[in-house]
């Protein structure tokens, strides 16, 4: 059975508390990134011509693939959750360690695309190299990626951090059928980052990307 706090009166209503304090901190997380989201669609539609070629800088089949890659790694990680709930703490750990792997290469390809316009100079700031007009105005679609994708990695370095300690919770068999609470809550978490991956995608790399 789960470890029951004093101030709970049974271990179902500590349960319920923890998810429902689970989906309070990822609306406010929404509400983070809804913010974000709402000023890039603004600054989008007042240059839509500049942002669009500045979007033609960023590589759509990495950025594709990472997609596929957090896709995975959602997957597993709702395969992990559903075994934790059936007390087979094996399979746990390899489905978490699955998640664990797909979350790193994703982490991966975008610090290798980070330096790709290190390289190219697209850093915004002082440094930023723009061979266009607009420089300004592409310099601020820059800093809407490095934002949006930087904030997102950090939800996925703590998600991995999260992970980690879930793993070692399985390899010391502490799921069960009855003991689970903890991993559905890091599934939610885990989700919630995919998600925020899935709207980020389209609207940074495929801006207008036929035109």
């Amino acid at each position: 059975m789960e470890a029951r706090a004093h101030q709970f009166e049974d271990a179902q209503q500590q349960e319920e508390a923890a998810t429902l304090g689970m989906w309070v901190f990822l609306a406010t997380e929404v509400l983070l990134f809804g913010a974000l989201l709402m000023a890039y669609a603004v600054y989008r539609s007042t240059y839509p011509a500049i942002f669009a070629e500045a979007s033609r800088h960023l590589n759509v089949y990495l950025g594709t693939f990472n997609t596929a890659v957090l896709l995975c790694s959602s997957l597993a990680m709702a395969f992990a959750v559903n075994e934790a709930q059936r007390g087979r703490n094996r399979y746990v750990v390899g489905y978490l360690g699955v998640t664990l792997v797909l979350g790193v290469a994703f982490l991966a390809i975008k610090s290798y695309e980070y330096y790709t316009k290190y390289e190219e100079g697209l850093l915004p700031g002082t440094a930023f190299s723009w061979s266009g007009n607009e420089a300004m105005h592409a310099s601020l679609f820059f800093l809407f990626y490095f934002i949006l994708t930087g904030l997102h990695a950090l939800h996925m370095v703590i998600g991995l951090g999260m992970l980690s300690i879930f793993l070692v919770g399985a390899l010391r068999k502490q799921f069960s059928a009855d003991r689970y609470t903890a991993i559905n809550l890091g599934g939610l978490y885990w989700h919630f980052v995919d998600i925020v991956w899935v709207f980020l995608f389209p609207l940074l790399y495929l801006v207008d990307r036929t035109s």
